[in-house]
């Protein structure tokens, strides 16, 4: 079973992420693309991710935007992997 964070480790694990916020039991970001097609391949990129960890987030999908929501309902909150998963859809769109 996956173990919730507390508040402090939290806030400080969340400075590390470039535009995550936390809202109540996850954190979240939108990712903005040039088109549809982008959009889309992210969001394919993103569910690759889900299924080789087993930790699957809220996706919002728009024409030109995806908002990514993660939390742990195992946990009742926010884990360690959230933010792991985040640092990888993160990693997508590094050069």
């Amino acid at each position: 079973m996956t173990t919730a964070l507390h508040d402090n480790a939290i806030a400080s694990r969340l400075v590390t992420l470039d535009g995550w916020s936390r809202d109540a039991a996850r954190i979240v970001k939108t990712y903005r693309f040039a088109n549809y097609h982008e959009t889309m391949a992210f969001v394919n990129a993103v569910a690759w991710i889900a299924h080789r960890s087993d930790h699957h987030p809220d996706l919002e999908v728009g024409y030109n935007r995806c908002t990514v929501a993660l939390t742990s309902h195992d946990a009742g909150g926010l884990s360690a992997l959230d933010f792991e998963s985040a640092a990888q859809i993160d990693a997508l769109l590094r050069p």
